[in-house]
């Protein structure tokens, strides 16, 4: 468990990271969402003691990282994909981190068989695209055999077998009960992926919820019905105080109501439907939602305006000589 009460990041007059509270729970894939300039990244390198904290407290397992003996026994993570000596192979690579961390070295065979990296394990990084260089990294935290896991931007570079292959893995790592945290910019990966959310912005604490009750807080649901006989339909709607959009595509958006009920209620008065779903906004949505108010940088795209019209030459008469 990855446990936060308090944490704060200052850089001069600038608060990074502004009293955050969380706790990382075992056997979930808890997603970490926020702005670009939210401090995620800050807070995950204060996770791993790679920053110092202006204030606040974290704990991995009840310990500081910086008293844990062999760390990568108890975390294994991936922040940045390029952080490793290029004149390396990616079997020295990892040895290194195996010898200094107490690893058997049998270990690094284990792990680059896992990310498919054997063929090329005598080759050095430095030749390595940017999809080798992410499964590198996350052999590289997969190393100790940790209880807990962190992971940003972990499909990054990967190819659609690979984001497959790694959304799968982290999956089996939390029914295994360990810890997975990971960082994304990408939504519908996330939607694919997380069972909790975590999610900041400018670097305070906007919600700490389930997928589900994040996206229900956080956007409209509706069930959208479709019927050649929509006046009646509206008025037995109106009838039984239900609220009701009508939509410009000649749909009926109705508020609060489940499909099921709806479906009786047109049953029953033999109302004939071409569509009855409900309706529910994606996880992108939700977020947009949300983090409106929180986002650093807002870029303002002008629709082109048209060109005046010049008057012709010949005058304002010449199509109707033609």
């Amino acid at each position: 468990m990855i446990e936060l009460e308090g944490l704060t990041k200052r850089y001069g007059d600038k608060v990074a990271v502004d009293s955050l509270s969380f706790s990382v729970r075992p056997g979930l894939i808890t997603g970490f969402l926020g702005p670009n300039g939210a401090g995620k990244s800050t807070t995950m390198r204060m996770i791993l003691g790679l920053d110092h904290p202006t204030a606040g407290d974290v704990r991995i397992d009840g310990r500081h990282y910086d008293r844990l003996k062999d760390p990568l026994k108890y975390i294994g993570a991936l922040l940045d994909a390029k952080a490793v000596h290029g004149g390396r192979s990616a079997y020295n690579h990892l040895l290194c981190l195996a010898q200094s961390n107490g690893i058997p070295n049998q270990r690094v065979a284990e792990v680059l068989d896992t990310v498919g990296l054997t063929a090329v394990a005598r080759k050095k990084a430095k030749g390595f695209s940017l999809g080798m260089g992410q499964r590198l990294g996350i052999a590289g935290a997969l190393l100790g055999d940790p209880r807990i896991l962190m992971f940003d931007e972990p499909v990054n570079g990967l190819d659609p077998e690979g984001i497959h292959w790694i959304r799968n893995l982290m999956k089996s790592l939390a029914a295994q009960g360990r810890t997975v945290f990971v960082s994304s910019h990408l939504m519908s990966e996330m939607a694919l992926t997380a069972d909790h959310l975590v999610v900041i912005g400018q670097g305070r604490l906007l919600a700490d919820t389930s997928m589900a009750d994040f996206i229900h807080r956080n956007s409209r649901s509706y069930v959208q019905i479709r019927t050649p006989q929509r006046e009646r339909m509206l008025d037995l709607l109106h009838d039984a105080g239900v609220t009701v959009v009508e939509a410009g595509t000649g749909a009926l958006e109705v508020d609060g109501g489940k499909a099921e009920q709806l479906g009786e209620l047109a049953a029953r008065n033999q109302i004939v439907l071409h569509e009855l779903s409900p309706q529910q906004a994606s996880l992108e949505e939700a977020f947009m939602q949300l983090t409106a108010e929180s986002v650093e940088y807002h870029a303002h795209t002008d629709s082109p305006q048209p060109e005046p019209a010049q008057p012709h030459p010949w005058g304002d008469d010449w199509q109707k000589e033609r």
